[in-house]
């Protein structure tokens, strides 16, 4: 468990029982983490090895397993919340080489899962989107109600689609049956813990691995993907999980919510940067022959700040300096 110093506590989830999917994961560990500062005592974190979400089975074994009743003869004594972040993630060149996989994944989980948390008369379910449902060009910055202007960047578009439709569900039960599921869309995440496997990371953990190895070795470059002109925005993982407790604490509704640092920055800068926080000294080479991805991404965040009172905290170069000082320490596990 990756714990944080800031003392939290909320009354709002002293009486809650908490599945939080993907709870084992990335942000999953810091959700869970401040749950238990914030006063929650029922947190649930479902594995993969006992409970596969893409098959139904295993969902209401879930809810069976611990006690949320279905709707015939309901008698559920706690409210339960349902936080689902569990995902197939994975960086560009793991979304080329596997479509299918992510789409189908994604698209089971969570279909199913709110399907099922409707079924047993859960109290509060809380999506978890991406910022890969946006479209490929659109304005900027990113303003929710663009989500539906265009077609999503291509080498992540099966992933995207399949986590907004989500969004589509959440609201047709709401229209249909008053069901509170709530719809987020946090932009690409980054911090402690973070998957630095170069196969299937993301780029900031993937530059931190390059330039650390690539110096203990001596070597006098690192290749890089693309022309550096994308730009992206990042948000510190501890922000992200803040930003989920608060919606889930003070947010109902289906309107899709952006959460956000307001912090562009160009993958040239951002390699740039790394490079110097790492020590790493030697040449940058672009490799064009590989794809950029979205040319660029900030979102507009006034709806979260507005809705529940969410501001991301933490400074970029102080989030990246965490980073690296503990994949410096954590690496060889």
């Amino acid at each position: 468990m990756i714990m944080t110093t800031d003392m939290e506590y909320s009354s709002y989830w002293v009486d809650k029982k908490v599945i939080v999917t993907g709870g084992a994961g990335f942000l999953g560990n810091y959700v869970v983490d401040k749950l238990q500062k914030r006063g929650a005592e029922d947190v649930i974190v479902p594995r993969i090895e006992q409970y596969d979400l893409t098959q139904i089975e295993s969902i209401n074994r879930l809810f069976d397993d611990y006690g949320i009743q279905a709707r015939e003869g309901s008698s559920n004594k706690k409210k339960v919340i349902i936080i689902h972040l569990a995902a197939l993630v994975g960086g560009i060149e793991a979304n080329r080489k596997r479509p299918a996989d992510y789409f189908y994944a994604n698209l089971m989980m969570g279909t199913q899962l709110m399907h099922e948390a409707w079924q047993h008369e859960v109290d509060k379910f809380v999506a978890i989107g991406t910022i890969c449902a946006y479209p490929k060009i659109t304005s900027l910055p990113f303003k929710e109600e663009n989500l539906w202007d265009g077609y999503p960047e291509e080498t992540n578009a099966p992933y995207g689609l399949a986590k907004k439709m989500l969004l589509v569900q959440a609201q047709a039960y709401r229209q249909q049956y008053d069901f509170n599921a709530l719809f987020l869309l946090p932009v690409n995440l980054y911090g402690p813990g973070d998957n630095f496997d170069l196969q299937t990371s993301h780029v900031i953990p993937a530059l931190i691995r390059k330039c650390i190895e690539a110096q203990e070795r001596g070597d006098d470059q690192i290749v890089v993907w693309g022309d550096g002109s994308p730009t992206r925005e990042f948000l510190y993982v501890e922000d992200a999980a803040a930003g989920i407790l608060l919606a889930a604490e003070n947010y109902n509704d289906s309107e899709p919510v952006n959460l956000g640092s307001g912090h562009e920055i160009s993958i040239r800068d951002l390699v740039t940067t790394i490079s110097r926080l790492t020590g790493f000294e030697g040449e940058l080479v672009w490799d064009t022959s590989k794809p950029n991805g979205q040319p660029r991404r900030v979102l507009d965040t006034s709806k979260a700040v507005e809705y529940f009172g969410f501001r991301a905290e933490t400074d970029f170069e102080t989030g990246l300096q965490k980073t690296i000082d503990w994949y410096r320490e954590n690496r060889d596990g």
